[in-house]
């Protein structure tokens, strides 16, 4: 008997909530927002962990991006005087070219590591999506002080192509070349793993640049090498000639690629179809047909946007946690989407008779208004 007045007294108690109440708190406790978000992530550990890794991942890459952007700075100013230094002494126009190449590619390098800097900043009240596009806007701007650098550089090779001259101190010349390439490309490859591990545009344009710089040097060590041992005087300015072609092709790879990402362009349809595939599959008994799912990219991270059918019977508060399950299912798939907004429409159609009477319900007193009869 005590036990059964135990319950009674329980089912009292549960029957004088009201259901808009425990709707409310329901509603409270899915919403997804980044507070909310926390919460789920305690009562979910496997998501909770996903995401964390992630955020790690992402910060981890900024900062081992800032460090790699730092010793590049330094290592081309060093290499850029030494080849001035050895141009100005030798005449090689040449030497010169990449002694500017390498000082521009040093600013570059700084330009890169303020926008990782600035990437790196929480989002606020003015950038309420962070700052991760700011990464591929220093990439452009990088490309885009190459794309000049290389119009300078082909514009002096041109004018020693007209006026040849001998070169003073082949030997010097090329010994410094031929050390500036080696100290770029193994400075550059050590980018170029950081950028690819952390997929860092604005880096990967920088290994980029140092990539051509450093076969720039490469360059530049056989012209001095063809003019000075084999009297082709022209061999000089042709290799920095070269020079600048490449500066062209890379400065219009990079151009490209951190325009699109600006602009919001998606290029890679393997990963809608895999967010579609992995909504509609692991959802299957919830009868969902996904009506479009639109991407962007960041930069180093990832929005995705996807408008679903479900039940139009269904209760809202299970939409809602329908919505997170998704939400999670699609982080834990794909790492590098750091944003899910899901987006319910109902699947179930009204009659003509229902139809007719919430329009009638929504624009009959604007038409009674304006006189007009339906």
């Amino acid at each position: 008997m005590g036990i059964c007045n135990i319950l009674c007294k329980i089912d009292g108690a549960c029957s004088c909530l009201s259901l808009n109440t425990i709707v409310h708190i329901s509603l409270h406790l899915i919403k997804l927002d980044d507070s909310s978000q926390d919460r789920d992530e305690i009562r979910n550990p496997e998501f909770s962990s996903t995401k964390a890794s992630h955020s790690d991942l992402v910060n981890e890459g900024i900062v081992a991006g800032q460090r790699i952007a730092k010793i590049s700075v330094v290592t081309l100013i060093s290499i850029g005087v030494a080849e001035l230094v050895t141009g100005y002494i030798s005449g090689s126009v040449v030497a010169t070219a990449d002694g500017i190449d390498s000082i521009s590619d040093a600013t570059i390098s700084f330009i890169v590591l303020l926008g990782l800097r600035i990437a790196h900043k929480p989002p606020d009240k003015k950038f309420h999506f962070g700052y991760h596009k700011v990464e591929s806007f220093a990439a452009m701007m990088a490309a885009i002080g190459m794309v000049i650098i290389g119009a300078v550089i082909f514009y002096h090779s041109y004018q020693s192509l007209v006026e040849p001259h001998e070169i003073r101190q082949p030997i010097l010349t090329m010994v410094v070349l031929a050390a500036a390439g080696a100290i770029s490309l193994h400075r550059a490859f050590q980018m170029r793993i950081i950028a690819n591990k952390y997929n860092l545009l604005s880096l990967k344009t920088d290994a980029r640049n140092s990539i051509k710089d450093g076969s720039a040097s490469v360059v530049g060590f056989f012209s001095v090498l063809v003019a000075s041992q084999f009297g082709i005087l022209q061999a000089d300015a042709i290799g920095g000639m070269i020079i600048a072609g490449y500066i062209f092709s890379v400065s219009y790879i990079s151009l490209k690629r951190s325009s699109l990402i600006l602009v919001d362009a998606w290029e890679n349809p393997k990963i809608t179809e895999l967010v579609k595939k992995t909504v509609e599959e692991r959802f299957n008994y919830e009868k969902i047909r996904v009506r479009s799912v639109l991407l962007r990219s960041s930069g180093i991270v990832a929005q995705a946007e996807v408008h679903m059918e479900v039940d139009g019977n269904k209760p809202l508060t299970d939409v809602e946690l329908l919505s997170l399950e998704i939400e999670m299912e699609i982080r834990s798939k794909i790492p590098n989407i750091e944003r899910v907004s899901v987006v319910p429409h109902s699947s179930t159609l009204m009659s003509r008779a229902e139809s007719h009477r919430r329009w009638k319900a929504m624009f009959g007193n604007k038409d009674k208004d304006r006189g007009i009869v339906r």
